[in-house]
């Protein structure tokens, strides 16, 4: 399986994760929608990396520079994420669409970051 597979196969992973948890806390816990978003998006991010440092690119172990670059990387398909929720729920989107949208559009510029800059040198 090529790595834009695995980091595809990674990232519905966490799309899945991000969704259930963004639901969560926004209608079970009533928290407010970007922050809930945000919250969800982290979270996603965390164990994206988890499964992308090992399987997708192969590192023998988790190191905490290459956390970090992945998340400096990961702000911006956050804000892309975000944004897309606030942008999409605004115009009658249900949130869950709106979601999938946001996370559609951060799918690119995160992988081009990753394969370029997190895990070039990995």
């Amino acid at each position: 399986m090529s790595g834009l597979a695995k980091f595809a196969v990674v990232g519905a992973s966490g799309a899945v994760l991000n969704t259930a948890v963004l639901y969560a806390l926004y209608e079970w816990l009533r928290m407010p929608l970007l922050g809930a978003s945000a919250v969800a998006v982290e979270i996603a991010v965390v164990s994206n990396f988890l499964l992308n440092d090992r399987w997708t690119f192969g590192a023998r172990s988790p190191a905490l520079r290459r956390f970090v670059k992945f998340n400096v990387s990961s702000l911006a398909g956050v804000t892309v994420n975000v944004l897309a929720v606030r942008v999409f729920t605004g115009l009658g989107l249900h949130l869950v669409l709106a979601n999938l949208v946001g996370i559609a559009l951060g799918f690119a510029v995160n992988f081009a970051l990753s394969s370029s800059w997190v895990w070039a040198t990995a």
